[in-house]
């Protein structure tokens, strides 16, 4: 799928750049055209007040350093008789191809006008007693915009390579984020469909064991494990309902001003019997009333998360730590626990259902609460990151103060 889309990116760049240089080189054709034209007229204009005896090569030019001589010749019409008066055309007197051209030319009755069967412009002037025409050959017309055009068509082929590797590349430039979320998409259901094997299966054996047993031999741990997996099963879809609304953009959260600092203090309040049981005690400094804006329940769930993680995947007999502070405009709230986690892992944190190897302690849970966190954090416009070094894990949620 990603491949059609990057072959169909590129190919609507192409038509749409081809259309752009088709257009301008048309217009350069057919300005510089019309300017050749004017001045293959001008030299008609020219050469038709000149004296019948001047025969000197007329000349226009393209540049500066450029001139291109056309060839010409006049004639002077008394009634039915022709003369060719001057020009650089010979043996031209009297033949059946001055006469030919003579009678196209008299025969359009227009002053000016091409005779096409011979290449030639010309123009009309009657000078009462006589009528007086001066005729330039458009071959060398055609000859310099053949040349000028094969120069701008050879530029243009050349730009067209050199954009044609600029669609490429910008193919696989605006595509990579597309392409990441269609894996993290495929990844997220193979995810999600394992962890919800897990408690289908035990559901439906228990379920078995319940509907082929006598009634008065059913133990009942058979219904509490129905009922505790169908739980684990509600608090999964649950997690990635919220997920999806994250992905969604949808407006779940209700802003206004909270007190970080309380917010904060309740949440490790409810979480120290937990850390005391762990053997994990939670210390933590907490500043007086920082203010906020955002959704209390958004960012309880947010801190509850990163101690409930740090509980978790501490070392044992390690101490938790919370802490908040004021950094210019923003508050700053971070939760660090003993235990290191190798530099490769810690981009991947963040990610859906993933959990760091063994080393890191307890593997319960599904992989989703860092996700949410950092699904909340954008949200507040607020950042997530996590750090490991010198034996300690640390997650920094930071974002703007009330103004």
């Amino acid at each position: 799928m990603i491949r059609k889309l990057r072959l169909k990116f590129v190919a609507i760049c192409m038509v749409l750049i081809t259309a752009v240089l088709a257009v301008v080189l048309l217009s350069v054709y057919f300005a510089m055209q019309r300017n050749i034209q004017d001045l293959s007229r001008q030299l008609l204009y020219r050469v038709i007040q000149q004296s019948a005896s001047h025969r000197s090569e007329i000349a226009i030019s393209l540049d500066r350093d450029r001139l291109v001589y056309l060839p010409y010749f006049t004639v002077d019409v008394w009634g039915a008789t022709a003369y060719v008066t001057g020009g650089t055309y010979g043996d031209l007197e009297n033949t059946a191809e001055l006469a030919a051209i003579l009678k196209d030319c008299l025969g359009q009755n227009q002053r000016e006008g091409v005779v096409q069967a011979y290449h030639l412009r010309y123009l009309r002037q009657d000078n009462g007693l006589y009528e007086k025409l001066a005729f330039a050959d458009m071959s060398m017309e055609q000859a310099m915009l053949r040349e000028m055009m094969g120069s701008y068509l050879v530029i243009g082929a050349a730009a067209l390579l050199l954009l044609l590797g600029v669609a490429v590349l910008l193919s696989w430039w605006a595509t990579r984020p597309v392409e990441r979320a269609w894996r993290q998409q495929r990844q997220f259901l193979s995810d999600a469909s394992h962890e919800l094997k897990t408690p289908l299966t035990v559901i439906l054996s228990n379920a078995e064991m319940l509907g082929a047993s006598p009634l008065e031999e059913r133990p009942a741990r058979w219904a509490d494990n129905i009922r505790s997996e169908s739980r684990r099963m509600k608090s999964l879809v649950e997690q990635m309902l919220t997920l999806a609304r994250a992905d969604n953009m949808s407006p779940a959260a209700v802003f206004g001003e909270v007190s970080l600092s309380e917010i904060a203090e309740d949440c490790a309040l409810a979480f120290e019997p937990v850390a005391f049981e762990a053997g994990k005690p939670l210390e933590y400094r907490l500043p007086e009333r920082l203010l906020v804006p955002g959704d209390g329940e958004k960012l309880r769930q947010l801190v509850s998360i990163l101690l409930d993680n740090a509980i978790k995947y501490g070392a044992p007999g390690g101490a938790v730590a919370l802490s908040l502070e004021k950094r210019e405009r923003q508050a700053v709230l971070a939760v660090s626990n003993p235990g290191e986690i190798p530099a490769g892992q810690l981009p991947r944190l963040f990610e859906r259902f993933y959990r760091a190897d063994s080393s890191r302690g307890e593997q319960s849970g599904f992989g989703l609460g860092l996700s949410i966190a950092a699904a909340v954090a954008r949200e507040h416009r607020g950042t997530l990151r996590a750090e490991s070094a010198g034996g300690t894990t640390r997650f920094i949620f930071t974002m703007p103060l009330k103004r």
